[in-house]
Parts: C-alpha cells; structure tokens; sequence
C-alpha cells in the first residue's frame, strides 16, 4: 500500500533510508554468526543488497553513514533472530513504499525490500510449523518486539516534512507490521497479540 506524502517529505525519507540501511547492514552481518547454513547465502546477499542501498543513498543526501566499530548484539537463537530480522525487513519495506511512491526511479529498492521480507517470512512460517519451543519461543520474542516498535517507528518519523504526517503514518506502519505477524501466525487474536 503506497502512502501519499508531498515532496518535500523526499529529503527526510531518504535521510531515514540512509540510517535504517547501515542499521540492517550491520545487523545481518552480526546475524551471520548465529544463522543456520541454509540461511547464510541469502544473508551474504542481503548484506551485498544493504550496502549498495547505502551507497545510493549516501550519494543522494550527501551524507555518509557511521561506521560502526562493534557489531550490534543480536539474538542468538535462530528463532528470535528471524522474527527479529522479518520486524525491521518489515519496517523497511513499509519505508520503501513510501520512498518509492515518491521516488519511482528508486523501486528497485522496494523490490529488494519486497525479496527480504519473503524470505524471513518463509523462515518464520517453517520455525512456526516445526511447533514445540521455537515455536512458542519466536512467538514470544515477537510480542516482546512489537511492544517496542511504536517508540521506533515514532523515531524514524521525526524530522522537516514529517511531522504533519507522523500520527497517521505511525498508524498505518503499526497497523500493516502487526497484520503481517498475525498471518504468518506470530500473532492470534482480533487485533493480532497473543497471550
């Protein structure tokens, strides 16, 4: 679903883009170390895909992104780390519809978005299917990370342009998260929370 924002929403939606993907960049490659080895070719992938982004977007806005000097931590069960991976995917791919919309020429960042979420969505659906702990466990972990996603989806909607249009596009954001988590079976329940 495309979100109609004015232009002048463009300059801050990229600056956003430029954070969100060195953040991804280093999280899949601190993710790398814990993944099964099925996973660890798309991941090399997805790492490639995350910095070409960053590049684009580094020479877009003029601004170079942070390098990190420590990895962030991330989950060390496989189970966690991929409901993790599928929230930000998620998160990224509801910012690339609103970038896309704006900036056409920059769909094909939309369609690798699109490509990450899938497959951290299959990943998910087979953790769900095996049942027992991993499956009680991803569901856990994501409850825990849907609490903390307005406070992030709130920060990534600071800025000149978005303000006017924060309280509803934080909404909407939320609202399409929470449903992808309820169809692959994260979340049950009317309004999708489980517990």
């Amino acid at each position: 679903m495309a979100y109609p924002l004015p232009p002048e929403c463009e300059r801050a939606l990229l600056e956003r883009f430029l954070r969100a993907e060195a953040m991804a960049m280093y999280a899949v490659r601190s993710a790398r170390v814990h993944a099964p080895p099925r996973a660890l070719a798309f991941l090399q992938r997805h790492e490639e895909e995350e910095q070409e982004h960053l590049q684009k977007f580094e020479e877009l806005t003029g601004v170079a992104a942070r390098e990190k000097t420590a990895l962030p931590k991330v989950p060390k069960q496989w189970h966690a780390l991929a409901v993790q991976l599928y929230g930000y995917e998620a998160l990224g791919l509801e910012f690339a519809r609103l970038l896309a919309a704006l900036r056409p020429d920059l769909s094909g960042i939309l369609a690798d978005e699109e490509a990450h979420v899938a497959f951290f969505e299959e990943e998910v659906r087979t953790i769900l299917a095996a049942g027992r702990g991993p499956a009680n466990g991803a569901r856990e972990f994501a409850r825990a990370w849907l609490r903390r996603l307005p406070r992030t989806v709130e920060r990534y909607l600071r800025g000149d342009g978005l303000d006017p249009h924060r309280e509803g596009l934080a909404r909407r954001i939320l609202s399409e998260i929470e449903g992808r988590f309820t169809r692959v079976g994260l979340l049950d329940g009317p309004s999708g929370r489980r517990g």
